[in-house]
């Protein structure tokens, strides 16, 4: 089926991201210890630059549409190759004055099961990526189904969450739960072609979204395989691989003394499960590997010359460069994570003002609400942001933004912890929003803590400390958890914090009519005032929303859409702390729709 689209130009506002991961104690310059330069030190023996690939009728869509959108930090339409401008008109038709007429346009059922795919849109045609490895193509503006495509998976391998799709040129880059990467006719839904990119049956998976950018298509893996995950590129023509970086250091590689003597086989982790970003001006891709849950033989540091436990690179920025795959730079926000609470989310590349000029700079938080700011070009440690909902970290240091941990709190001793914030984070994998304009960051978080609690003796637990987390409240909590927090990145001071009962189940959108979207625990759609937190519209949908809103414009008429399902990453992670919010049983997994309608014209009469 061809795209039998009543088309015009759509411009992207959202899009995607996510899985776990985390780490503990102060990073360390490992120049002398194992050979890695150190943070903020641009790497450029060896570096390659090929020449910049020609943006013409293939160039990257998503680089074309960044300059007519605005932006959200984490979309993944707004990784998928950014191109760096921190400048966008926007849309504007749906504003504070008429968010009351909002209303639903279309929705349309996805499969049974965890649904965290944020749509993408491009020329009127939405494309969501659901449970199931199911890719539909929906008219934009009715609904209507254009195409789909099926993927049947081999004996043995189940069915994983999606995060995101990308496109570039006139393909649909596809993530499988078999680790494939599917190239897709976007207009027909033919595969064109389709790669292996990791072996399934060795623990490997891809549950985020690729990045593409000239001419790679760009993914990490996740999951426990020994020797830890890696990114691999493939050629967007060819689907054959380009190159392959490993996110664990090899023991006789450059940070490979920083896994506590650990051999290769006994390293794990790293997980990639959030798209990677793109800076054209520095030709540099962005990378954000998580944590281990082999936390054991981190613990205690060894006693060895040049041996460190901070664990390479977990945790981390990876700069590297998309044509080559070589390190840039790296910047590991927190070494020896023993907590689960990663740093895996979406890294925004923005312009902020730094020693009185402005900086293109790389911002990013990871679950315990941190913001760590570093320049884009050589991953120099610039400052920090702490919302002051965690009670993990108990200094930085302002020269390198190295985190001191409480060592009170480490778990292994057995005794139960109580660390703030919750596992699945005050923040987690959904993404912020970011409007330019302001410098203000949108951030959902969830006011929730956790007990890591000593497991019997034989068992495992959570992490290989032998603990295992169940969420409570914060201490002193007066039963709100769910929190809408502006921030501005360049006063670095809160603008406003709105907070209700309901956890926060999605990302944020901010849209250039001064309104800000986001869902609950609830079942709850709601809309607030971008500048003074006030809420301003709200409607009950019939399921939990999951993903992350975004707009678009399609045949003149401006929308915006959210995902809703059962059983994601948020929304079974706080039932405890609210028993009152039930939930339909019955599986409603959908997209909804709404829009702002147009206003018939008034036709003048005459005298």
């Amino acid at each position: 089926m061809g795209f039998a689209v009543r088309g015009g130009a759509v411009h992207l506002h959202q899009h995607e991201d996510a899985a776990r991961a985390t780490r503990y104690a102060r990073r360390r310059d490992l120049r002398a210890a194992s050979g890695v330069p150190a943070p903020g030190k641009r790497l450029t023996a060896g570096r390659a630059r090929a020449p910049r690939r020609p943006r013409g009728a293939e160039g990257d869509v998503a680089a074309q549409l960044a300059a007519g959108r605005r932006r959200r930090a984490g979309s993944a339409r707004d990784r998928a190759a950014r191109a760096a401008s921190d400048q966008s008109a926007g849309l504007k038709k749906i504003t504070k004055a008429n968010i009351n007429d909002l209303r639903v346009a279309w929705t349309w059922s996805l499969p049974n099961g965890p649904n965290e795919s944020t749509p993408i849109v491009h020329d009127g045609v939405l494309f969501i990526h659901s449970y199931g490895d199911k890719v539909q193509a929906l008219d934009a503006a009715t609904g209507d189904l254009l195409w789909q495509y099926s993927r049947r998976l081999p004996a043995g391998v189940a069915a994983s969450i999606k995060r995101g799709i990308s496109i570039y040129g006139t393909r649909l880059y596809v993530p499988t739960s078999d680790a494939h990467i599917v190239a897709l006719d976007v207009k027909t839904g033919k595969v064109v072609w389709d790669q292996a990119v990791a072996d399934p049956k060795k623990g490997y998976r891809m549950t985020g979204g690729p990045l593409v950018a000239r001419g790679k298509v760009m993914i990490g893996t996740t999951g426990r395989a020994e020797g830890g995950n890696y990114i691999a590129a493939l050629d967007a023509e060819t689907g054959k691989e380009a190159w392959r970086f490993y996110t664990i250091a090899r023991p006789d590689e450059q940070g490979g003394k920083s896994w506590n003597g650990l051999p290769l086989e006994k390293r794990n982790g790293g997980s990639v499960w959030i798209p990677g970003s793109y800076d054209p001006v520095q030709n540099l891709a962005f990378f954000a590997p998580g944590n281990t849950y082999d936390t054991g033989p981190l613990r205690t540091l060894l006693s060895q010359p040049g041996v460190t436990n901070d664990a390479l690179y977990l945790d981390s920025t990876l700069a590297l460069d998309p044509d080559t795959g070589r390190l840039a730079w790296y910047f590991q926000h927190q070494a020896n994570g023993q907590w689960d609470l990663d740093w895996a989310f979406e890294r925004m590349v923005l312009q902020l003002p730094v020693n009185g000029g402005l900086q293109s700079v790389v911002v990013t938080a990871g679950k315990q609400m941190i913001f760590d700011i570093v320049v884009t070009e050589t991953g120099k440690y610039v400052s920090s942001i702490d919302l002051g909902l965690q009670n993990l970290v108990t200094s930085i240091d302002p020269r390198t933004g190295a985190k001191t941990t409480d060592p009170n709190l480490l778990p292994g001793d057995g005794q139960t912890k109580m660390v703030c914030p919750h596992v699945s984070g005050g923040r987690g994998w959904m993404p912020t929003s970011y409007e330019p304009a302001t410098r203000i960051l949108y951030v959902p978080i969830v006011e929730a803590c956790m007990d890591l609690v000593p497991v019997a003796e034989g068992e495992r637990g959570s992490l290989s400390t032998g603990v295992r987390w169940t969420v409570r409240p914060r201490p002193g909590s007066d039963g709100q958890y769910g929190r809408l927090q502006a921030l501005n990145l360049e006063t670095k001071k809160t603008a406003w914090v709105e907070r209700q009962r309901a956890p926060l189940t999605t990302g944020t959108l901010v849209t250039a009519g001064g309104v800000v979207f986001a869902g609950s625990l609830d079942r709850m759609f709601l809309a607030y005032d971008a500048a003074t937190g006030a809420q301003i519209w709200k409607t009950r949908l019939n399921d939990v929303p999951s993903s992350a809103p975004i707009s678009y414009s399609a045949n003149g008429q401006e929308y915006v859409a959210v995902v809703v399902g059962p059983g994601g990453y948020q929304s079974n992670s706080y039932d405890a702390l609210v028993p009152e919010i039930q939930n339909p049983p019955d599986h409603g997994a959908a997209i909804w729709v709404f829009e702002v309608p147009a206003k018939p014209a008034v036709k003048a009469t005459r005298d």
